[in-house]
């Protein structure tokens, strides 16, 4: 490890744009996506701001780590899924599933009730082609201007990416599930 100086001179920057809603993306092929996200609607909440989740794969009954903390909080979280791709025993019925949630993500984002909207495993139905991107795309520019999203999951689209004003890459370095240990509850749910 190469040892460094602790910076004690550095230049301030100071923005001049005004203060605004985000369009934040959190991609890649590490973990850590959704970790980040709901990390954020605990800042929000935490600041006494209305947060929404909505969870695109999850299903409506899932009582993993985050929903059980986020309903002690009082902070909404929704599963609109079925699973994941390869436990679905009908696609279209998941496909179908990611339009009906969209649709209420949509209103949700439109209405202008919550600072922040988070749209966990949004890129899955995006990349499976269950949600054209167009509407999204559309939802984002036209949101009310002090509106919050949060996008995440693997391989964002380049137009997402483009109109998002954040945009992080999460690079998987290594994974303790090549090395043949399991996910854990508390870890991975």
């Amino acid at each position: 490890m190469q040892i460094e100086q602790p910076p004690v001179d550095r230049e301030r920057i100071i923005p001049s744009g005004e203060r605004r809603g985000l369009v934040l993306v959190h991609t890649g092929d590490g973990k850590g996506k959704s970790t980040a996200a709901f990390g954020l609607a605990l800042r929000a909440h935490g600041r006494g701001k209305a947060v929404k989740i909505y969870q695109f794969m999850k299903v409506p009954s899932a009582r993993f780590g985050e929903h059980r903390v986020f309903e002690q909080l009082g902070v909404p979280i929704e599963g609109l899924g079925d699973g994941f791709s390869w436990k679905s025993k009908d696609l279209e019925h998941s496909a179908q599933l990611a339009r009906d949630g969209w649709a209420r993500a949509r209103d949700t984002i439109l209405g202008g009730e919550h600072f922040l909207v988070v749209l966990d495993e949004i890129m899955y139905p995006l990349r499976y082609g269950w949600l054209p991107l167009d509407p999204v795309l559309a939802t984002l520019r036209e949101r009310p201007a002090h509106v919050h999203v949060v996008l995440t999951g693997r391989n964002a689209p380049q137009e997402l990416m483009d109109l998002a004003d954040t945009v992080t890459e999460m690079a998987l370095i290594k994974h303790h599930f090549k090395a043949g240990v399991p996910a854990q509850r508390g870890i991975e749910d």
